[in-house]
């Protein structure tokens, strides 16, 4: 069993918003990593991908999401779950906090891109 402190979580901040690694192989997970994600309002993330199915769900807010050409919204207590390798834009207008888990060394990338990487949160 492995407890990971409040303190020991880590925090990513990039354009899109900050990102809170709260369990991840790199903390003492194996095979899922689970994160925080904070947007503030006005805010829209890049168009990706992620080769691996996502879970997520909106503590606060609304957050509405592109996936593959067809328009979602989840406000508050909605659950999305995201399908692997689809083109998706996650953006909002009033700002959202949701709790997302996905497989371990889940890769992203994008549609121009050169190839994938693994995210620091999924690390």
């Amino acid at each position: 069993m492995t407890v990971i402190r409040h303190s020991d979580t880590r925090r990513t901040e990039t354009p899109g918003g900050v990102m809170t690694t709260l369990a991840s192989p790199t903390q003492g997970g194996s095979g899922l990593a689970l994160w925080r994600v904070e947007v503030p309002a006005d805010t829209a993330g890049p168009l990706h991908f992620i080769d691996a199915e996502q879970i997520w769900t909106v503590l606060a807010g609304r957050l509405d999401v592109t996936l593959d050409g067809t328009e979602l919204t989840a406000a508050e207590g909605d659950t999305v779950i995201l399908p692997p390798n689809v083109l998706r834009q996650v953006r909002t207008g009033d700002g959202f906090t949701a709790i997302v888990t996905a497989p371990a060394g889940a890769r992203a990338g994008t549609p121009d891109g050169d190839g994938t990487i693994v995210p620091p949160w999924i690390a």
